[in-house]
């Protein structure tokens, strides 16, 4: 059975079978439908879903955990091992967990209100994430961490400042992953995270939207990544790839 995706601008979400908090980034301001897809991390498709992203002409995976984080875990889908194999799926972590005076107190990027550091840390593998997006063969790109939210939020955050989308939208793209992921914690028997209530979403996504909007007060995801060592050939390639 083919994917369905509701392509409108109130439900950009994307049905692959077994993916968590998964949408299209087309249908925000000035992105094009069906080049950059977000979600947690790709273990939780079934084959099905697998089928489902390549039918919406996914081709390139950009993993954003690092290495230790990656493979499947108890009660994920058991895969044929041939089913990734028509994807292209890049390993580029944003952070060096093994630097703990340089993390977040969680110990992994869980919030707007460390984007700017990570972002002045790390810039060589923010730009090795966008070398992979403008880089990838021809087809969709899915972006992805684990739960789909801070890490893929940050990238995102960039993505979407790079093809010049407002502000206030990036922070309710932001929104959308805190609801997706606390969503799916809700309906887990030992969730990985305790899952919020709706007083404390709500909160939270207050917290989270001033600290990102912030953050965009005063950045420019173009010479961000320039800074950062990619050529203005390559930059291009990654707005090209979100907006025609």
């Amino acid at each position: 059975m083919a994917s369905t995706a509701n392509m409108t601008s109130m439900d950009r979400r994307v049905h692959w079978d077994g993916a968590v908090n998964a949408r299209d980034l087309g249908g925000i301001s000035g992105i094009a439908r069906g080049r950059l897809y977000r979600m947690g991390r790709h273990e939780w498709l079934t084959e099905a879903g697998w089928q489902h992203a390549y039918d919406d002409g996914v081709r390139t995976v950009v993993d954003l955990r690092n290495p230790a984080e990656r493979g499947r875990r108890e009660g994920d889908p058991v895969l044929n091992r041939s089913v990734l194999d028509r994807f292209t799926v890049l390993n580029r972590p944003t952070e060096d967990q093994s630097d703990a005076a340089l993390m977040s107190p969680a110990g992994y990027l869980n919030s707007p209100e460390y984007y700017r550091e990570n972002l002045l840390r790390w810039p060589e593998k923010i730009a090795a994430v966008f070398r992979g997006i403008g880089a990838a063969p021809a087809g969709a790109v899915v972006v992805h961490c684990a739960a789909g939210r801070d890490r893929t939020g940050l990238v995102t955050t960039i993505l979407l400042s790079l093809a010049g989308v407002p502000d206030d939208e990036i922070a309710a793209d932001y929104a959308l992953g805190v609801h997706g992921i606390n969503d799916h914690h809700r309906l887990q028997a030992k969730p990985r995270e305790k899952p919020k209530s709706d007083d404390e979403l709500r909160d939270w996504v207050e917290d989270a939207r001033g600290h990102l909007l912030r953050l965009l007060a005063d950045f420019d995801g173009e010479r961000y990544l320039l800074d950062a060592g990619m050529s203005v050939r390559e930059v291009a390639a990654v707005r090209a790839r979100l907006t025609s």
